[in-house]
């Protein structure tokens, strides 16, 4: 049973005896005791006011009806309270509600005092990062902070990986560095996530950082470093990397180190120079070359070399030569779907079924006025249905991620950064669009498409346009 001072702690103020104050009313009656001063009787000590506590129908009204008051909200408070309240409840199976998929019951239980096992911070800290959530992460990193696993290296890179999937860096790159052991693959995750997330200049400083050290790079090493160049445009860095890690580090390039030394040069536009070199490789370009270089030539307005690679990839898939024969099918419900995380860690999916329906389309309709007065032309070579240009550039303001960007404008408060998760891959026309909201609303506008984050700012992207 709780004692007065737990109960008094819990909030109830009427039995505290600082609080508790009976008024005077002229009696012949003995004075009587507040409740809070009755002690069980003993034979022994001196029996005080026993009429009254034999007979409680002697007692005045006002004090009987009082006291019966007190011990009802007393023994009513007695009865909801939970005995796990402040005590960890006994046998939980910590894992089986993981592989549930009770992610929150989890830590609930565990930031009562419910001890986890290893495996069960390696589960939470993988399904965090999965799921995109970094404020659920956040809690199972203080949680494995007070556990008896802080400091173990593999649970660190979790860590790391788990912050640099959800797309912070910062956060990531704390942990990276309080770090006492930091393995090579610690490395590739971190200059990976700068590049990632459009900051490959701190990717190269982390890989002289490394190089300073007297680490070893290995061919994923200068996987990671490539990628780095080309989100930083560092064209003479990357084609200088490249041949050392043939010369001076002996390693044998790959078919990701080619694609990789594409990408540097293509990103920054000498696309000319990037068709040269996949022409003079050693090895059979692969289809992800030429798909990367036709993707570079869409970004950059260069349709004469974009034709051309696709046609080069049309040997690897012969069905994409008659794709433009195919009849068009009929417009069909967006499938895209879009989350929006809001707070409390909550998502809400949003489906584009009805583009004419819901504040969150009348808020569309006037941003899309204010993006065209801020220089928004529509780009309707990302509708492929055959239909007239109006109703192609209707179809392009109602993407699923522009709805879902509209609804969290008008649901959260202003200056809040909206994070949207989509399940396919955003389309060139959108990305530009979101970049102008971005300027326009002055937020930070986060989309995770099924290739990468984008963080958009200020009308820029931290993909530097290219993804």
């Amino acid at each position: 049973m709780a004692s007065l001072a737990s109960i008094h702690r819990a909030g109830n103020s009427i039995l505290s005896p600082s609080h508790f104050k009976l008024r005077k009313f002229p009696s012949t009656n003995p004075p009587f005791k507040s409740l809070c001063s009755y002690a069980p009787t003993n034979n022994t000590g001196p029996k005080v006011n026993q009429r009254s506590q034999h007979n409680p129908q002697s007692k005045p009204p006002f004090l009987r009806n009082k006291n019966n008051k007190f011990q009802n909200e007393k023994n009513n408070h007695l009865l909801t309270t939970k005995p796990n309240e402040t005590s960890p409840p006994p046998n939980v199976d910590l894992m089986g509600l993981c592989n549930e998929g009770k992610i929150q019951e989890v830590i609930e239980l565990m930031s009562r005092g419910v001890k986890a096992e290893y495996g069960i911070f390696d589960i939470l800290l993988s399904s965090c990062g999965n799921l995109k959530k970094v404020e659920i992460g956040k809690k199972v990193h203080q949680l494995l902070i007070r556990s008896d696993y802080n400091g173990d290296v593999e649970l660190g890179y979790k860590l790391v990986e788990m912050y640099v999937k959800c797309g912070s860096m910062r956060d990531a790159r704390r942990v990276f560095d309080r770090m006492r052991k930091r393995k090579l693959g610690l490395w590739h995750l971190m200059i990976n996530g700068y590049a990632n997330y459009g900051k490959g200049d701190d990717g190269l400083l982390l890989f002289e950082q490394m190089m300073k050290l007297g680490l070893l790079p290995n061919g994923e090493t200068f996987t990671a470093v490539l990628s780095a160049c080309a989100s930083a445009e560092a064209v003479e860095k990357g084609l200088i990397y490249f041949e050392s890690m043939k010369n001076e580090f002996k390693i044998v390039p790959g078919i990701e180190h080619y694609i990789g030394v594409v990408d540097v040069l293509g990103k920054s536009g000498h696309l000319n120079e990037a068709m040269e070199f996949i022409e003079n490789m050693p090895i059979e370009p692969t289809a992800q070359i030429w798909e990367n270089l036709a993707n570079l030539a869409r970004i950059h307005g260069d349709i004469e070399l974009e034709d051309r690679a696709e046609e080069f990839l049309a040997k690897f898939f012969p069905s994409r030569a008659s794709t433009n024969n195919l009849p068009t099918p009929l417009p069909k419900r967006h499938s895209s779907i879009n989350m929006l995380e809001g707070k409390n860690d909550k998502i809400n999916e949003y489906r584009n079924t009805n583009p004419y329906k819901g504040d969150a389309y009348e808020k569309l309709k006037g941003l899309n006025g204010q993006m065209r007065e801020a220089g928004y032309v529509p780009d309707t070579r990302y509708v492929l249905h055959d239909i007239d240009q109006e109703a192609k550039e209707q179809a392009l303001m109602y993407h699923s991620e522009r709805l879902a960007i509209a609804y969290g404008l008008i649901s959260t408060p202003a200056r809040t950064t909206l994070r949207i998760i989509k399940n396919l891959r955003i389309c060139g026309d959108c990305h530009n669009a979101i970049k102008i909201m971005s300027r326009i609303v002055g937020r930070e506008l986060i989309v995770r498409d099924n290739k990468r984050f984008h963080h958009f700012k200020d009308g820029k992207c931290s993909c530097g346009d290219y993804w």
